[in-house]
Protein backbone atom coordinates (compact mmCIF):
# COMPACT_ATOMS: atom_id res chain seq x y z
CA UNK A 1 0.00 0.00 0.00
CA UNK A 2 1.38 3.19 -1.00
CA UNK A 3 0.13 6.17 0.78
CA UNK A 4 0.61 9.49 -1.41
CA UNK A 5 -1.33 12.25 -2.58
CA UNK A 6 -1.53 14.34 -5.35
CA UNK A 7 -2.71 17.64 -6.65
CA UNK A 8 -5.72 16.22 -8.12
CA UNK A 9 -8.23 14.03 -6.21
CA UNK A 10 -8.12 10.34 -7.31
CA UNK A 11 -11.24 8.99 -8.35
CA UNK A 12 -11.61 5.18 -9.82
CA UNK A 13 -14.01 4.42 -12.83
CA UNK A 14 -15.81 1.47 -13.36
CA UNK A 15 -18.99 -0.73 -12.06
CA UNK A 16 -17.04 -3.79 -9.94
CA UNK A 17 -16.67 -2.97 -5.98
CA UNK A 18 -13.80 -5.37 -5.90
CA UNK A 19 -11.47 -3.07 -8.45
CA UNK A 20 -12.39 -0.15 -6.05
CA UNK A 21 -11.02 -2.20 -3.02
CA UNK A 22 -8.27 -3.26 -4.97
CA UNK A 23 -7.50 0.61 -5.94
CA UNK A 24 -7.74 1.75 -2.91
CA UNK A 25 -4.95 -0.44 -1.50
CA UNK A 26 -2.51 0.15 -3.88
CA UNK A 27 -2.92 3.58 -3.83
CA UNK A 28 -3.33 4.36 0.14
CA UNK A 29 -6.41 6.10 -0.62
CA UNK A 30 -9.16 6.75 -3.10
CA UNK A 31 -11.02 10.37 -3.04
CA UNK A 32 -14.22 9.05 -5.35
CA UNK A 33 -15.45 6.77 -7.69
CA UNK A 34 -17.40 7.30 -11.16
CA UNK A 35 -20.07 4.93 -12.23
CA UNK A 36 -22.28 4.70 -15.47
CA UNK A 37 -24.98 2.43 -17.09
CA UNK A 38 -22.42 0.64 -19.09
CA UNK A 39 -20.78 -0.80 -16.30
CA UNK A 40 -24.20 -1.98 -14.83
CA UNK A 41 -25.44 -3.48 -17.99
CA UNK A 42 -21.85 -5.58 -18.55
CA UNK A 43 -22.31 -6.60 -14.47
CA UNK A 44 -26.06 -7.68 -14.56
CA UNK A 45 -25.76 -9.48 -18.50
CA UNK A 46 -22.30 -11.38 -16.97
CA UNK A 47 -24.79 -12.97 -14.36
CA UNK A 48 -27.67 -13.08 -16.27
CA UNK A 49 -24.70 -15.40 -19.04
CA UNK A 50 -23.61 -16.89 -15.56
CA UNK A 51 -26.92 -18.46 -14.97
CA UNK A 52 -28.37 -19.08 -18.52
CA UNK A 53 -28.91 -22.81 -17.95
CA UNK A 54 -31.12 -21.82 -15.02
CA UNK A 55 -34.63 -21.25 -14.65
CA UNK A 56 -34.39 -17.11 -14.39
CA UNK A 57 -36.67 -14.33 -15.02
CA UNK A 58 -36.03 -12.02 -17.38
CA UNK A 59 -34.83 -8.73 -16.14
CA UNK A 60 -36.73 -5.67 -15.00
CA UNK A 61 -36.14 -2.14 -14.42
CA UNK A 62 -36.64 -2.79 -10.94
CA UNK A 63 -34.15 -5.22 -11.09
CA UNK A 64 -31.70 -3.51 -12.70
CA UNK A 65 -31.84 -0.27 -10.48
CA UNK A 66 -31.41 -2.84 -7.33
CA UNK A 67 -28.71 -4.13 -8.64
CA UNK A 68 -27.10 -0.30 -9.49
CA UNK A 69 -28.03 0.66 -5.96
CA UNK A 70 -26.54 -2.53 -4.33
CA UNK A 71 -22.84 -2.05 -6.35
CA UNK A 72 -22.77 1.60 -5.05
CA UNK A 73 -23.97 0.68 -1.73
CA UNK A 74 -20.77 -1.66 -1.77
CA UNK A 75 -18.42 0.86 -3.44
CA UNK A 76 -19.84 3.18 -0.47
CA UNK A 77 -18.64 0.75 2.52
CA UNK A 78 -15.19 0.92 0.55
CA UNK A 79 -14.86 4.42 0.68
CA UNK A 80 -17.67 6.32 3.09
CA UNK A 81 -15.71 9.34 2.67
CA UNK A 82 -15.41 9.64 -1.35
CA UNK A 83 -17.77 11.10 -3.88
CA UNK A 84 -19.30 8.45 -5.46
CA UNK A 85 -21.02 9.81 -8.95
CA UNK A 86 -24.82 7.77 -9.75
CA UNK A 87 -26.08 8.68 -13.62
CA UNK A 88 -29.36 9.13 -14.57
CA UNK A 89 -30.56 7.34 -17.63
CA UNK A 90 -32.02 9.65 -20.46
CA UNK A 91 -32.07 9.79 -24.39
CA UNK A 92 -32.51 12.92 -26.35
CA UNK A 93 -36.33 12.76 -25.32
CA UNK A 94 -35.78 12.88 -21.62
CA UNK A 95 -37.22 16.06 -20.17
CA UNK A 96 -35.87 17.94 -17.04
CA UNK A 97 -38.31 16.63 -14.78
CA UNK A 98 -38.23 13.08 -15.58
CA UNK A 99 -34.51 13.68 -14.87
CA UNK A 100 -34.76 15.57 -11.68
CA UNK A 101 -37.01 12.54 -10.35
CA UNK A 102 -34.84 10.10 -11.14
CA UNK A 103 -32.04 11.90 -9.74
CA UNK A 104 -34.18 12.38 -6.50
CA UNK A 105 -34.74 7.99 -5.91
CA UNK A 106 -31.18 8.07 -5.99
CA UNK A 107 -30.41 10.66 -3.27
CA UNK A 108 -31.02 8.07 -0.57
CA UNK A 109 -28.65 5.51 -1.77
CA UNK A 110 -25.49 6.53 -0.40
CA UNK A 111 -24.67 9.16 1.72
CA UNK A 112 -21.97 10.52 -0.37
CA UNK A 113 -23.41 10.63 -3.52
CA UNK A 114 -23.06 12.91 -6.59
CA UNK A 115 -25.83 12.91 -9.10
CA UNK A 116 -24.86 12.31 -12.78
CA UNK A 117 -26.86 14.42 -15.84
CA UNK A 118 -26.28 15.07 -19.22
CA UNK A 119 -24.63 18.00 -20.60
CA UNK A 120 -27.84 18.48 -22.55
CA UNK A 121 -30.64 21.70 -22.56
CA UNK A 122 -33.12 19.55 -20.81
CA UNK A 123 -30.06 18.07 -18.52
CA UNK A 124 -28.90 21.71 -17.35
CA UNK A 125 -32.27 22.37 -16.80
CA UNK A 126 -32.46 19.77 -14.68
CA UNK A 127 -28.82 20.67 -12.69
CA UNK A 128 -30.34 24.42 -12.29
CA UNK A 129 -32.66 22.49 -10.00
CA UNK A 130 -30.24 19.53 -8.33
CA UNK A 131 -27.36 21.66 -7.42
CA UNK A 132 -29.36 23.69 -4.77
CA UNK A 133 -30.55 19.85 -3.34
CA UNK A 134 -27.32 17.64 -3.59
CA UNK A 135 -23.89 17.45 -5.50
CA UNK A 136 -23.79 16.41 -9.35
CA UNK A 137 -21.90 15.84 -12.04
CA UNK A 138 -22.58 16.84 -15.80
CA UNK A 139 -20.94 14.40 -17.96
CA UNK A 140 -20.70 13.90 -21.75
CA UNK A 141 -18.89 17.54 -22.02
CA UNK A 142 -16.56 18.02 -25.15
CA UNK A 143 -16.27 22.02 -25.34
CA UNK A 144 -15.73 24.93 -23.85
CA UNK A 145 -19.42 26.40 -25.08
CA UNK A 146 -20.77 23.44 -22.84
CA UNK A 147 -18.32 24.04 -20.17
CA UNK A 148 -19.16 27.62 -20.21
CA UNK A 149 -22.89 26.79 -20.20
CA UNK A 150 -22.38 24.34 -17.08
CA UNK A 151 -20.75 27.03 -15.12
CA UNK A 152 -23.53 29.42 -15.55
CA UNK A 153 -26.35 26.35 -15.39
CA UNK A 154 -24.63 25.92 -11.81
CA UNK A 155 -23.76 29.51 -10.16
CA UNK A 156 -24.72 29.90 -6.78
CA UNK A 157 -24.83 25.76 -6.15
CA UNK A 158 -25.32 24.88 -2.45
CA UNK A 159 -23.35 21.69 -3.58
CA UNK A 160 -20.41 20.23 -5.41
CA UNK A 161 -20.63 20.46 -8.86
CA UNK A 162 -18.38 18.06 -11.26
CA UNK A 163 -18.16 18.71 -15.00
CA UNK A 164 -16.34 15.55 -16.47
CA UNK A 165 -14.69 16.19 -20.23
CA UNK A 166 -14.66 13.39 -21.98
CA UNK A 167 -11.01 13.24 -23.27
CA UNK A 168 -10.76 9.44 -25.12
CA UNK A 169 -13.30 9.95 -27.02
CA UNK A 170 -12.17 13.20 -28.88
CA UNK A 171 -8.88 11.37 -29.15
CA UNK A 172 -10.96 8.35 -31.32
CA UNK A 173 -12.15 11.30 -33.41
CA UNK A 174 -8.46 12.56 -33.96
CA UNK A 175 -9.03 15.74 -31.86
CA UNK A 176 -6.50 16.57 -28.45
CA UNK A 177 -9.73 15.35 -26.17
CA UNK A 178 -7.21 16.99 -23.55
CA UNK A 179 -6.95 20.30 -24.87
CA UNK A 180 -10.57 20.74 -23.88
CA UNK A 181 -9.09 20.49 -20.49
CA UNK A 182 -7.12 22.99 -20.69
CA UNK A 183 -9.51 25.26 -22.52
CA UNK A 184 -12.03 24.55 -19.82
CA UNK A 185 -9.14 24.79 -16.72
CA UNK A 186 -8.05 28.38 -18.53
CA UNK A 187 -11.60 30.03 -18.80
CA UNK A 188 -12.63 28.85 -15.49
CA UNK A 189 -9.48 30.94 -14.45
CA UNK A 190 -12.02 33.83 -14.13
CA UNK A 191 -14.72 32.60 -12.39
CA UNK A 192 -15.52 31.97 -8.86
CA UNK A 193 -14.48 28.38 -8.87
CA UNK A 194 -17.70 26.44 -8.38
CA UNK A 195 -17.27 23.97 -10.59
CA UNK A 196 -14.61 21.00 -10.33
CA UNK A 197 -13.20 19.99 -13.25
CA UNK A 198 -13.09 15.90 -13.73
CA UNK A 199 -11.06 14.41 -16.33
CA UNK A 200 -12.80 11.75 -17.49
CA UNK A 201 -12.13 8.94 -20.32
CA UNK A 202 -9.18 8.35 -19.73
CA UNK A 203 -7.86 5.75 -21.94
CA UNK A 204 -3.68 5.65 -21.19
CA UNK A 205 -1.13 7.22 -18.77
CA UNK A 206 -0.47 10.01 -20.87
CA UNK A 207 -3.80 11.51 -20.60
CA UNK A 208 -3.17 10.54 -16.80
CA UNK A 209 0.38 12.28 -16.26
CA UNK A 210 -1.24 15.18 -18.40
CA UNK A 211 -4.14 16.11 -16.03
CA UNK A 212 -1.98 16.32 -13.03
CA UNK A 213 0.32 18.27 -15.18
CA UNK A 214 -2.84 20.47 -15.91
CA UNK A 215 -4.02 20.43 -12.17
CA UNK A 216 -7.76 18.81 -13.27
CA UNK A 217 -9.70 18.97 -9.93
CA UNK A 218 -10.22 15.48 -9.93
CA UNK A 219 -9.18 12.41 -12.25
CA UNK A 220 -11.31 9.55 -12.88
CA UNK A 221 -8.83 6.21 -13.81
CA UNK A 222 -10.15 3.26 -15.48
CA UNK A 223 -9.29 0.25 -13.53
CA UNK A 224 -6.48 -1.46 -16.11
CA UNK A 225 -4.77 2.48 -16.28
CA UNK A 226 -4.79 2.57 -12.52
CA UNK A 227 -2.61 -0.64 -12.46
CA UNK A 228 -0.39 0.70 -15.18
CA UNK A 229 0.21 3.53 -12.99
CA UNK A 230 0.73 1.68 -9.65
CA UNK A 231 3.30 -0.59 -11.87
CA UNK A 232 5.32 2.17 -11.76
CA UNK A 233 4.88 3.48 -8.52
CA UNK A 234 2.47 5.49 -9.08
CA UNK A 235 4.56 8.56 -10.42
CA UNK A 236 3.52 12.37 -11.17
CA UNK A 237 4.69 14.09 -14.46
CA UNK A 238 8.39 15.65 -13.59
CA UNK A 239 8.68 19.48 -14.50
CA UNK A 240 10.13 18.55 -18.34
CA UNK A 241 7.04 16.26 -19.37
CA UNK A 242 5.91 17.39 -22.16
CA UNK A 243 2.49 16.05 -23.91
CA UNK A 244 3.23 16.02 -27.45
CA UNK A 245 0.10 14.18 -29.59
CA UNK A 246 1.43 15.64 -32.73
CA UNK A 247 -1.03 13.19 -34.69
CA UNK A 248 -3.74 14.26 -33.03
CA UNK A 249 -5.66 18.26 -34.27
CA UNK A 250 -5.37 20.70 -31.43
CA UNK A 251 -8.60 22.12 -30.29
CA UNK A 252 -7.90 25.95 -29.65
CA UNK A 253 -9.17 28.24 -26.90
CA UNK A 254 -11.81 30.28 -27.95
CA UNK A 255 -11.66 34.19 -27.11
CA UNK A 256 -14.89 34.55 -27.80
CA UNK A 257 -16.77 32.27 -25.20
CA UNK A 258 -17.15 34.15 -21.89
CA UNK A 259 -18.92 33.27 -18.94
CA UNK A 260 -21.57 35.93 -17.77
CA UNK A 261 -24.10 34.70 -20.17
CA UNK A 262 -27.20 32.70 -19.63
CA UNK A 263 -26.60 28.96 -19.66
CA UNK A 264 -29.17 28.51 -22.72
CA UNK A 265 -27.45 30.86 -24.70
CA UNK A 266 -24.49 28.51 -25.21
CA UNK A 267 -23.73 26.25 -28.03
CA UNK A 268 -24.42 22.73 -25.83
CA UNK A 269 -24.53 21.03 -29.33
CA UNK A 270 -21.70 18.02 -29.76
CA UNK A 271 -21.88 15.16 -31.81
CA UNK A 272 -20.11 12.88 -29.34
CA UNK A 273 -22.71 14.14 -26.68
CA UNK A 274 -25.26 12.94 -28.63
CA UNK A 275 -23.85 9.70 -29.44
CA UNK A 276 -22.80 9.28 -25.78
CA UNK A 277 -26.26 9.75 -24.28
CA UNK A 278 -27.99 7.44 -27.09
CA UNK A 279 -25.22 4.51 -26.15
CA UNK A 280 -25.91 5.17 -22.61
CA UNK A 281 -29.90 4.67 -22.76
CA UNK A 282 -28.96 1.58 -25.57
CA UNK A 283 -26.90 -0.31 -22.50
CA UNK A 284 -29.56 0.62 -20.33
CA UNK A 285 -32.24 -0.87 -22.08
CA UNK A 286 -31.53 -3.78 -23.75
CA UNK A 287 -31.35 -5.51 -20.26
CA UNK A 288 -35.04 -5.40 -20.27
CA UNK A 289 -34.86 -6.69 -24.47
Amino acid sequence: MLDKHFSSKIFIDGGVPEETAQAKRLLGFLDGQTTNPTLIAKNLLGKEQRTKNKEQKKITQEDALNEYKRIVQEMNKIIPEGSISIQVFANADTKAQDMLSQGRLRYDWIPNHSIKFPCTTEGLKAVNVACQETPVNITLVFSQSQAAAVYEATKGAKYPVFISPFVGRLDDLGQNGMQVVKNIKKMYEGGDGHVEVLTASIRNLDHLMYALQLKSDIVTVPFKVFNLWGEGGFPEPGADYVYNKPELTEIPYREDILLGSAFTDYDLSHELTAKGIQTFWDDWNKLFS
